[in-house]
């Protein structure tokens, strides 16, 4: 049972290299500091609605967006809740779209996984297979578009393609770990659903999770007659068009953070980004394969998290160790007991450049006597 480890302050700043939470930028941090309102207030009307388009026009979407004081993980629930009543097809690829697959269970539904290896990528032609062949029909597939256990970028755009061929299951989108860093057309791929979290590539603060819905799975939710309460379509977006407010208090000092760092990325520009993104990635997987091997599939991976092979069995948790003491530097091990020692993940998201990115390898290559 844990016990009280008092919070004393005293902690020297790491620069974060993981998954998430990221570094973020200081005036963005700052703005949590403004006088507190109060979230019926005309003030918060401006701020959410502010967010929320921006959101829209970084994004470059027609579709709806909500923003809720969540993490990502509040849209496995809810989407889940919303549109399905009985079958889901979850293809399960490493952690998170393996956690998908379980928080569909304990929700009651009847839950088919497409099982692939760890490091491995799903591929469309076996989604159109399942969804063709099944005696089933499936209300919704289910896919994660960066498996950040494994460094595995999912191609989403051709599996949003497959999946509109079946205007009756609808395709939800979990891209936690990639939106803001990694580009995607949401409406040209016909994506119902996808979320993140701000945590990550946007590189804002914890707390805010964001989701862009569909007009079709907003009517799916509304025919199918029941949905979360808190993460409901109807809830949240009927408030936000007769309020322009959430419908439940949200934290307000991390909204107000989104409103600065979403201007940064509106003037970056959503291409603008993912270039930046591919720059540190093409460096990454360039050092990485000079000094190790990439685990994820080739022509699958990610443009936000590189997992890599530990080939030279270097003793991961001592360098990660090392690196922080010597350099204030924090990268991540691999994912849970399969892949701890196994592999090591870089975070090459939010606001990192190359630049940044090679001071870490430079400590890296130092510790580890590459």
């Amino acid at each position: 049972m844990s016990k009280k480890q008092e919070y004393t302050g005293d902690y020297d700043d790491k620069t974060l290299y993981i998954p998430g939470p990221t570094e973020v930028r200081e005036d963005v941090i700052d703005e949590m500091a403004q006088p507190m309102f109060g979230h019926r207030m005309d003030r918060m009307t401006d701020l959410y609605t502010t967010i929320v388009e921006d959101t829209k026009e970084f994004l470059g979407t027609d579709n709806e967006v909500v923003i809720l004081t969540a993490s990502g993980t509040e849209f496995w629930e809810s989407t889940t809740l919303n549109l399905v009543d009985e079958n889901i097809l979850v293809p399960t690829c490493g952690s998170f779209s393996e956690r998908h697959a379980n928080v569909a269970e304990r929700l009651g539904k009847d839950v088919d996984r497409l099982e692939y290896e760890w490091g491995e990528a799903i591929k469309p032609e076996d989604i159109r297979a399942e969804l063709e062949e099944s005696d089933k029909h499936y209300d919704v597939v289910a896919t994660v578009m960066n498996e950040s256990s494994t460094g595995v970028r999912n191609p989403i755009e051709e599996i949003g393609d497959v999946v509109a061929d079946y205007p009756d299951t609808y395709f939800v989108v979990d891209a936690v770990s990639a939106l803001g860093g990694d580009y995607v057309d949401i409406d040209e791929h016909d994506i119902d659903v996808i979320f993140a979290s701000t945590q990550k590539a946007f590189a804002m603060p914890p707390g805010l999770a964001v989701c862009v819905v569909s007009d079709d799975a907003y009517d799916r939710e509304l025919e199918k007659g029941s949905a979360s309460w808190y993460g409901g379509f109807q809830r949240t977006i009927d408030y936000y068009d007769r309020k322009g407010q959430t419908h439940s208090t949200p934290a307000i000092p991390v909204m107000l953070a989104y409103r600065k760092q979403m201007k940064y990325m509106l003037e970056e520009g959503h291409e603008g980004r993912d270039e930046r993104h591919r720059e540190m990635t093409e460096y990454v997987h360039d050092w990485a394969e000079e000094h190790f091997d990439l685990f994820a599939e080739e022509g699958y991976r990610s443009q936000t998290v590189s997992c890599i092979e530990n080939t030279q069995d270097i003793d991961v948790a001592a360098t990660i160790e090392q690196v922080s003491e010597e350099y204030d530097f924090v990268f991540s091990n691999g994912y849970g007991s399969q892949l701890g020692e196994k592999t090591f993940r870089i975070g090459h998201m939010g606001e990192h450049d190359v630049e940044s990115i090679e001071e870490l390898t430079d400590a890296i290559e130092d510790v580890a006597d590459l």
